[in-house]
């Protein structure tokens, strides 16, 4: 077998191997609405990537209004059982265009991969979407104390697979996702558009034109 530069591959999940973000944007919609913050698809793009208590102050300090933890932790609930409620219909179906192309050229490489997503559900969404036997450790928000860009999410991917950081590349298609990524030390692939992910070092419209080898360079 080659041998490569980089022995596995780092995902996040929502937004590169399926599209949730539309069933994030629905809970957050309907909470902001319950509370009187202002919410439309602008707010939405500042919570790519960052966690459930996150996003949920951000939408607190929209309303203007003075929330209890109990209050906070009673809302972040009730999203969560929503975005349960919408996601629960999810299907092989629902993985976006070469995602699973991708996860299967990588094992045939005999490379390692890693989930690393803020979403504490992660694991339920790769089980209903039939990959959770593509991937060797996962690494979601319950496993973590900083949310990205804070590199924390990545480094423990990498420490849950048995290699450093420079065996590993990680795939986002968030600039916090990007910039955690790069704070961990690693090669980033983002998945979008180049005006956004800057800060990447290859950007791919979709997982449609991943080439793995143009990535592993021996």
């Amino acid at each position: 077998m080659r041998k490569y530069a980089y022995r596995a591959v780092i995902f996040d999940l929502d937004g590169v191997l399926t599209d949730t973000a539309h069933y994030h944007y629905l809970a957050w919609k309907k909470l902001a609405d319950s509370v009187g913050a202002s919410f439309d698809a602008a707010f939405n793009e500042q919570l790519k990537g960052v966690d459930r208590m996150g996003s949920l102050n951000l939408i607190l300090q929209a309303s203007g209004k003075e929330f209890s933890e109990a209050d906070k932790l009673a809302l972040a609930h009730r999203k969560n059982l929503d975005y349960q409620d919408l996601i629960s219909a999810l299907s092989p179906a629902d993985l976006l265009p070469g995602a699973a192309a991708a996860l299967q050229s990588i094992r045939a490489a005999g490379l390692k991969t890693a989930l690393a997503s803020v979403s504490k559900n992660a694991q339920a969404v790769i089980e209903r979407l039939g990959i959770a036997d593509q991937f060797e450790f996962v690494v979601d928000a319950a496993n973590i104390r900083n949310s990205k860009p804070d590199p924390e999410i990545f480094l423990a991917a990498a420490a849950g697979l048995g290699l450093q950081v420079q065996d590993c590349f990680g795939v986002e298609d968030s600039i916090a996702g990007i910039r955690a990524i790069k704070s961990a030390g690693m090669f980033a692939l983002g998945v979008g558009s180049p005006a956004v992910l800057t800060e990447a070092d290859v950007v791919i419209a979709g997982l449609d034109q991943f080439s793995l080898p143009d990535y592993l360079k021996e």
